[in-house]
């Protein structure tokens, strides 16, 4: 009874392992290409310029924040109990803040990053195409999708190099 689908699937293994043998494979880390390359390193640069100022408001509210903390655990068993809530209450609104502003920042660069990544896009699969023919392969994984890969299959460097053309 079981017998007919195990021979089936025999046999499907043989036929198809002749083809396999001759296909070749090339492997890319596209994330790892893509973030060296020119363009990357210019839009990280850009990135950082334009959200400088940002990501200075937001380290400044965490230090208020983190002041208030120190000054409520450090003075707070002095202070009457209207002071260490007014304190209190005014640390949950730094942090409150802190969270807000970092939330909102992380949101803008993570779009940022995201519209970079579409439009590299086409760049990126044109460079992955020109691998694919130069090296006369049938197929190429994206590195993560990969337990191991021998060095000369590991075209990255390959396709940075088309990335920086």
């Amino acid at each position: 009874m079981f017998r007919k689908p195990a021979v089936a699937a025999l046999l499907a293994l043989l036929i198809a392992m002749p083809a396999a043998a001759d296909t070749r494979i090339g492997v890319v880390d596209l994330r790892q290409a893509l973030f060296s390359s020119n363009d990357a390193q210019a839009f990280s640069d850009k990135l950082q310029q334009d959200f400088a100022d940002e990501e200075a408001n937001v380290r400044s509210v965490q230090e208020e924040a983190r002041q208030l903390k120190e000054r409520l655990e450090k003075d707070g068993a002095m202070m009457n109990e209207s002071e260490r809530n007014s304190l209190a209450s005014d640390f949950q609104d730094k942090v409150q803040e802190f969270n807000f502003l970092k939330q909102r920042l992380d949101n803008t660069v993570a779009g940022r990053k995201q519209a970079f990544l579409e439009q590299a896009r086409p760049e990126v699969d044109a460079a992955v195409k020109e691998l694919l023919e130069e090296n006369d392969l049938d197929l190429i994984l994206p590195s993560e999708a990969v337990v191991y890969v021998k060095p000369e299959m590991n075209l990255t460097q390959q396709l940075l190099e088309k990335l920086n053309q």
